[in-house]
């Protein structure tokens, strides 16, 4: 398995295709947004030409309104491994999501299921207070957590506001356990760039994508989506 990875805009996609047709690869996203379906040009999926040339996995598989999360990723992952491992051919992961590769190579920690009612309630008063509320109880609650979670990142907020109300232990304490399982990477390529230099490529391409984004969301319009699904929370 051969790892790339790196910030939005850092030729990641570009090189994870050039060592597939080197190697004989096929790629597996890691990138949190990918999964879901629809909003193409928004989340950057590589083009139906390249995914047509070289296989990608785990791009397209679940709705907007679902819950995907870093173990689904795992599990889905691993069995995509498997199956290229099966076909001889090297698996290149690629993705700018840190948590999923972080979850992929290093595993697991053990964490209680979700809770729809907790959350709703999460939610709710999120909705109604502002993200900050959540993220200000977080951070009197579990300072260590807090301060490794945006305050924009309301899913990561209420994941582990959701882990001490369960458990009554801080989600930073069950972090720190350890994790299990972990898929070992033959190689970890990190792509950097200037921040000049990565600014003027996330400035061009914002401005591609807009004409295709604003299709993409018109022809979301009369599919009753809210915008607050799971699969539209992007941060930037």
């Amino acid at each position: 398995m051969i790892v790339v990875a790196g910030p939005t805009g850092s030729g990641k996609t570009e090189l994870a295709a050039a060592l597939a047709r080197r190697l004989g690869g096929e790629v597996i996203s890691a990138d949190s947004r990918q999964v879901y379906r629809y909003l193409d040009a928004a989340t950057a999926k590589p083009s139906a030409a390249l995914r047509a040339e070289i296989p990608h996995h785990l791009i397209d598989v679940a709705e907007p309104s679902e819950i995907y999360d870093a173990g689904r990723f795992v599990r889905e992952a691993t069995a995509a491994l498997a199956a290229v491992a099966a076909r001889g051919r090297t698996a290149i992961v690629c993705g700018g999501t840190g948590l999923y590769l972080r979850a992929l190579i290093e595993g697991l920690s053990p964490l209680p299921p979700r809770d729809a009612g907790l959350r709703a309630q999460l939610e709710a008063r999120a909705a109604r207070e502002g993200r900050a509320a959540l993220h200000a109880e977080l951070a009197a609650a579990d300072p260590a957590a807090a301060a490794g979670i945006d305050v924009e990142n309301l899913p990561r907020v209420i994941r582990a506001l959701e882990i001490l109300r369960l458990t009554g232990t801080p989600a930073s304490a069950h972090w720190a356990r350890g994790r299990t399982g972990g898929v070992a990477a033959d190689a970890v390529l990190i792509l950097t760039l200037p921040n000049d230099a990565l600014a003027a490529r996330l400035d061009a391409r914002a401005r591609a994508m807009w004409p295709a984004l604003l299709q993409e969301v018109r022809a979301l319009a009369p599919a009753a989506m809210t915008g607050t699904e799971p699969g539209f929370t992007s941060l930037g």
